[in-house]
């Protein structure tokens, strides 16, 4: 009866130790202890992983790699091993992909089917493999449609954080994970075949798990992806790694121009433009086409001709003049035209520019810009009639309703408008620009409008116009110069008294406000006060004053 109640007990206890599996030695080369360090050598966390690669990938949960600027595994033989690279991370899971930086590694064999709920499982510690520990699984859970989520009875310290679950058959199941709360008796490990599937894409740069890491993280497998990631790099890394990301690319993909071109408008940026020529020939090198190279090299020494002027000792607009005719030369493609053009206005000879514009004006690429920078020409050569009718063609690129991309393109064509005396064209272009940016717009495009509309006589539209800029800045008294001249011009006499005597508040020391007071005085009738102010605007140097003090006093 005693040896039927031992038995009893033992089948009902959450774990047992267990005759030591057939595989326990050979999967014990495969687990590692891994140790993850600050910035400054602070030992932040100690926890278990394991290769699933012959050549160095390892997975592990991400918590210990929080604010880690380095980690290092100690293999089966306890032998120290740097972790180069990140391969992956999920939060939401608390896994990890990275690469350990050895030789050979011994990978698990990753289980593809689900252990369903009461199937017998092992821990596979670090090192440790003369006590294996055995538990059961208590439930499962499906989760990303194709992975398995497994709540445990099965005891684990804090450092088996990442240590593989092992079936029968000796594979990897899952990674061990903490309990949800302190209190928690049950552990349970996430799926290991999802842990292996971390990866690295263009956009992981900026991942929010992969950033709470230092350590480097690894280029996606795809070119096309890792030029992605070099997009994005350059606006959210610091110059230093940034750089050592192009190494990387070039190391990686050596027959891509891409990452010498980039690397070489780095060393341009920074002032060390032998090593920009360098990595530009070697672009040409390797290039499929090396127009596109060309094209760039223009670019690369315009804009540092335009920018740095110690870009003279090495380069000059002549060089970048010859690369961009050899792209054209190689492919005629319309951009490699414009860049030409682009570099004589940068050079001043702004009418072989616009015959370099003009050369693919009847091209598909139909880019406003293109449009625009043959308008720039013809108003620094004196051509306003030109200038306009290009301006219109930029126009005409856009369709109505307008994007916010015409908003540039509609000012300039409404500043061009206002100075032809186009008034009233002038105000609808800057109607459709106030449309695309209400947000954005301020008491000076206000203020610009009431002038085309003063222009166009379009006098309520104005009133309208000065008022608002008047309420952005309400303590500008050159605003309420104009609306009380404005309301002199309408007859609201009153209103413009009222008007004047607030600019006077505001400016005392100028001579409008006393000017429009005295006139809107004087056209009421009360000719007394308003000379004896239109006499102030004199005093204070107002070159209209005399006229008026003669015609009413």
């Amino acid at each position: 009866m005693k040896c039927f109640w031992v038995c009893c007990v033992l089948t009902v206890l959450p774990s047992v130790v267990v005759a030591q599996p057939s595989w326990v030695k050979k999967a014990s080369k495969a687990v590692f202890s891994l140790k993850t360090f600050s910035a400054d050598g602070t030992l932040l966390g100690t926890s278990t992983g394991f290769f699933v690669s012959h050549d160095g990938d390892a997975v592990g949960c991400f918590a210990p790699f929080k604010g880690a600027a380095r980690a290092v595994v100690f293999d089966a033989g306890g032998k120290e091993h740097e972790v180069d690279y990140m391969l992956g991370a999920n939060g939401t899971y608390d896994v990890a992909k990275f690469h350990v930086d050895i030789k050979k590694s011994e990978p698990l064999t990753l289980a593809t089917a689900q252990q369903p709920e009461g199937t017998s499982v092992w821990l596979m510690p670090y090192r440790d493999t003369k006590r294996v520990t055995s538990g059961k699984v208590r439930k499962t859970e499906t989760f990303n449609t194709e992975y398995h989520y497994y709540t445990l009875a099965l005891p684990m310290n804090d450092e088996q954080m990442g240590a593989p679950l092992m079936n029968e058959a000796g594979e990897v199941i899952g990674l061990m994970q903490p309990p949800m709360t302190a209190a928690d008796t049950l552990n349970y490990a996430v799926s290991a075949r999802f842990a292996d599937s971390l990866s690295i894409g263009g956009l992981s740069i900026n991942d929010q798990t992969l950033r709470q890491t230092t350590i480097k993280k690894a280029l996606p497998e795809q070119e096309s992806q890792a030029l992605l990631t070099l997009y994005v790099a350059a606006s959210s890394l610091d110059s230093a790694s940034y750089v050592q990301l192009l190494d990387d690319f070039i190391a990686k993909f050596p027959e891509s121009s891409d990452g010498y071109v980039y690397r070489a408008q780095v060393a341009a940026n920074g002032l060390r433009y032998g090593d920009a020529d360098r990595d530009m020939e070697q672009a040409l090198k390797v290039a499929p086409r090396q127009d596109e190279v060309h094209y760039s090299y223009s670019r690369m020494i315009c804009q540092s001709m335009l920018t740095q002027p110690q870009a003279a000792d090495r380069w000059s607009l002549d060089k970048a003049l010859e690369e961009a005719e050899t792209a054209w030369q190689q492919h005629p493609l319309a951009v490699y035209r414009q860049q030409k053009g682009f570099v004589l206005y940068a050079q001043k000879k702004y009418d072989e520019a616009y015959s370099a514009y003009e050369e693919v004006f009847d091209s598909l690429m139909l880019q406003p810009d293109l449009y625009y920078e043959a308008a720039r020409c013809k108003l620094l050569v004196g051509d306003t009639i030109a200038h306009l009718a290009l301006l219109d063609k930029v126009m005409d690129t856009f369709s109505k309703p307008y994007l916010k991309e015409a908003a540039p393109y509609l000012l300039v064509r409404a500043q061009a408008n206002l100075e032809a005396a186009n008034y009233r064209k002038a105000v609808t272009d800057l109607n459709d620009y106030e449309q695309l940016m209400k947000a954005q717009v301020n008491d000076r495009f206000y203020y610009i409008r009431y002038q085309a509309e003063m222009g166009g006589r379009l006098f309520q539209q104005a009133l309208n116009d000065i008022n608002e800029a008047i309420r952005m800045k309400p303590d500008d008294d050159l605003y309420y110069a104009e609306k009380a001249s404005l309301e002199v011009r309408v007859g609201y006499y009153d209103e413009a008294i009222s008007t004047a005597s607030e600019c006077i508040r505001l400016a005392p020391d100028h001579s409008d406000g006393y000017l429009f007071l005295g006139l809107a005085q004087c056209l009421k009738g009360q000719k007394a006060e308003g000379v004896q102010n239109l006499q102030k605007a004199k005093e204070l140097g107002d070159p209209q004053a005399d006229a008026l003090i003669e015609k009413y006093q």
